[in-house]
């Protein structure tokens, strides 16, 4: 039985918290949930161990960062060339999501710049310049809904 399989009601919620704010104590999870502190520390503990729950992280605004335009840029490439343009895509700090697949494309890209020239340069010097890119495609992002906390019903 795989972990998604043995997660109950409680571990979920547990999760959900955690996906609001990932700065709960132990002890503010408990009484969210509600459980005992020493239950809610062994699903965790649990929770970690397991790989269900493989980190803690700080969302940040970008615009407020002075990242104000994002994009979504799509690459076709030559599989063969793949791996080798992943590690040249990862030494990108502009680069915030990247992601293999299948369909129309080849790879997609969360791009953040400090303005329209930054994204400008980024794809037609630095991406476009790479061996084993074919072909780029670039979607500006108006409004940026995955940064927005979520929210879970706190209702005991």
């Amino acid at each position: 039985m795989d972990d998604a399989a043995r997660l109950d009601e409680v571990d979920r919620r547990i999760i959900a918290e955690l996906e609001a704010d990932g700065r709960l104590s132990v002890r503010a999870l408990a009484e969210r949930i509600p459980i005992s502190r020493a239950a809610a520390y062994t699903r965790l503990e649990r929770l970690t161990g397991s790989s269900v729950v493989t980190g803690f992280t700080v969302l940040t605004d970008p615009a407020a960062m002075g990242l104000t335009t994002s994009a979504y840029v799509t690459m076709t490439v030559r599989q063969s060339a793949w791996r080798e343009l992943r590690e040249r895509l990862r030494e990108i700090p502009e680069i915030h999501h990247m992601a293999l697949v299948g369909g129309e494309f080849d790879v997609i890209l969360l791009v953040r710049t400090t303005d329209n020239d930054a994204l400008r340069r980024l794809v037609l010097e630095r991406l476009q310049d790479m061996p084993g890119v074919l072909g780029t495609r670039t979607s500006l992002i108006f409004e940026d809904l995955e940064n927005r906390p979520r929210r879970t019903d706190r209702r005991p």
